[in-house]
């Protein structure tokens, strides 16, 4: 995968780019990435990339001409048509199922905006997708391109050295993850569940789903929706369901 950043403070990458499994995935050659700062495409003498909305009102706008020509520059680097993302508080909400579906393609352009927003150009002529990692408002798009950025890169093949911790991860399966627990088995008087030291793999993957199915019932019970649930899920639900009018 090829990974194009378009940002005005380039700089804030570095340290992400450069630890834990983000380093050593690029270092092994699963994706591979490239920093654009904008303000070198622009077509006037001060190197402006924003100016004052039409209509007037509070702040800066971004000019579409220096991001225009800054993804024209990266497209004909490559036959590849990459998906152009604009990170933005307007955008679709970010989650598990849209890392998993961006983790398909070869080439991802990240623009990253500052001040007040972007011209509607830029918006609507230009980019493949919109995503807001959360509602709420940050002073530029570079923390919300990163947090994409990981979680998307996790998934390529060869990164984790698991193949299973991806598919197991909370929200892959379309529920939170069950508990987890290691050595040693009595920590202080707490101890690990039986089950977990039984060796017996069938109820153990039996006690996994029905941990998973819980906590996400008690913590994330908007997930169920969408959740294809067999028989005995339907008979735990109804048992909590039951203990919480009886409490």
């Amino acid at each position: 995968m090829r990974i194009d950043i378009l940002s005005l403070f380039p700089e804030m990458f570095e340290g992400v780019l450069q630890s834990s499994i983000l380093k050593k995935a690029h270092q092994s050659g699963a994706f591979q990435y490239n920093y654009v700062n904008f303000r070198d495409y622009t077509d006037n003498k001060h190197n402006k990339v924003d100016d004052y909305p039409y209509g007037g009102g509070a702040g800066m706008v971004l000019k579409p001409q220096p991001i225009f020509d800054a993804v024209e520059a990266i497209e004909n680097e490559t036959t590849e048509k990459p998906r152009v993302i604009l990170m933005c508080p307007q955008g679709q909400p970010y989650n598990q199922k849209k890392a998993e579906e961006l983790a398909k393609e070869e080439h991802l352009i990240f623009i990253c905006g500052h001040y007040e927003g972007y011209d509607e150009r830029i918006r609507t002529n230009l980019v493949t997708d919109e995503i807001s990692i959360g509602d709420y408002v940050l002073t530029g798009g570079e923390l919300g391109a990163m947090v994409v950025m990981d979680s998307v890169v996790r998934l390529l093949p060869g990164v984790l050295g698991n193949v299973d911790s991806a598919i197991q991860d909370s929200f892959s399966t379309g529920l939170l993850e069950h508990p987890h627990y290691t050595r040693p088995a009595n920590f202080r008087g707490l101890k690990v569940p039986d089950v977990l030291l039984s060796g017996n793999h069938a109820h153990i993957n039996e006690w996994r789903r029905k941990e998973a199915l819980k906590r996400t019932y008690f913590r994330r019970h908007d997930l169920l929706e969408h959740q294809e649930l067999t028989e005995q899920d339907q008979k735990w639900l109804k048992e909590w369901q039951a203990s919480q009018e009886n409490s």
